[in-house]
């Protein structure tokens, strides 16, 4: 049942720059993009519409979302919050709109009380008019299920309450669901457990794993995940990213790091590996850090001490 192709999600440009202290210029973020796409990123998430307040590295949202040079076949996703975030993702013209996107919900009550001051029901009731309208304007919704496998507040999240979210977003109409393991505490047959519960009611390919990789299982819950024909992933360039309200959480598994899992696997992505490992070496340094990609550190190595 393990898949031949696997899909990824780029989330690095939104999901991996968003918690960064230092401003990145929207400059670096089109040539990130450009950069991913150039390495054969086919689904890239580029931005959220969510309040400068909030998030200001996500204050160029417009910008940077309107300066990409778009790729035939590639799918640009955004994050939006609510509708206000929604209005302004429609507001410019018609060919720098989205193709996607992006609302989330807890499954954690305690996670959703603390970071947004409501419960889990009130939440995905919020996004019935976020998707209606953006079915309306032709944009596929996609649904991120956050701490599907454990909550900084209340520790475990039990497998019903992983579920009742996938059964809510599939009542407003979401498209598309990815459980999340947002803190990074999820374990491989954890994984698959949130991934089947998902199953029941989405069909296969509109089912995706979004892991970080904060106790180092990332690529193991991937790996579990395939077993059970998943072939859609949510990854990040360079390992960047991590959740901003949840305490000790590092970054999105990287984009580089499953890719050469994947390829020794004889799974095809449509990634050049060498091209991502670029762009995760430029996304770097535009940092000013090294990558967190143990594979994009490797080869970066290995081919210094063959040009030497």
């Amino acid at each position: 049942m393990t898949p031949t192709h696997v899909t990824l999600v780029e989330v690095g440009p939104r999901d991996g720059l968003q918690n960064e202290a230092q401003p990145v210029a929207a400059a670096d973020k089109i040539e990130l993009i450009h950069r991913l796409q150039a390495a054969g990123c086919r689904e890239i998430e580029v931005t959220s519409f969510v309040s400068p307040k909030w998030v200001p590295q996500m204050a160029d949202n417009a910008a940077v979302l309107g300066g990409i040079q778009r790729q035939a076949g590639v799918r640009y996703s955004v994050l939006v919050p609510n509708m206000k975030g929604l209005e302004a993702a429609l507001s410019a013209p018609r060919s720098h709109w989205p193709h996607e996107v992006v609302v989330f919900g807890a499954a954690s009550e305690a996670f959703s009380q603390k970071n947004i001051n409501c419960s889990i029901e009130d939440s995905i009731e919020r996004f019935r008019p976020v998707v209606a309208s953006a079915h309306e304007a032709g944009l596929k919704v996609r649904g991120a299920v956050s701490c599907a496998l454990g909550c900084p507040y209340q520790g475990e999240v039990p497998l019903d309450e992983v579920e009742r979210v996938v059964r809510l977003m599939r009542g407003i109409g979401v498209d598309h669901v990815g459980i999340a393991d947002t803190i990074g505490t999820g374990t491989p047959r954890r994984a698959q457990a949130a991934l089947e519960r998902a199953l029941k009611h989405y069909p296969l390919p509109e089912v995706s794993g979004h892991f970080h990789d904060t106790y180092g299982q990332a690529l193991a819950n991937i790996h579990a995940s395939l077993a059970l024909g998943v072939h859609v992933y949510d990854t990040s360039i360079a390992g960047l990213g991590g959740c901003p309200y949840a305490r000790g959480a590092t970054g999105n598994v990287a984009t580089e790091d499953v890719v050469y899992m994947l390829q020794g696997m004889g799974i095809d992505t449509g990634h050049d590996l060498a091209a991502l490992v670029d762009a995760g070496a430029h996304i770097s340094r535009v940092l000013g850090r090294p990558p967190a990609s143990r594979a994009g550190k490797a080869l970066l190595m290995r081919h210094a001490q063959e040009a030497a």
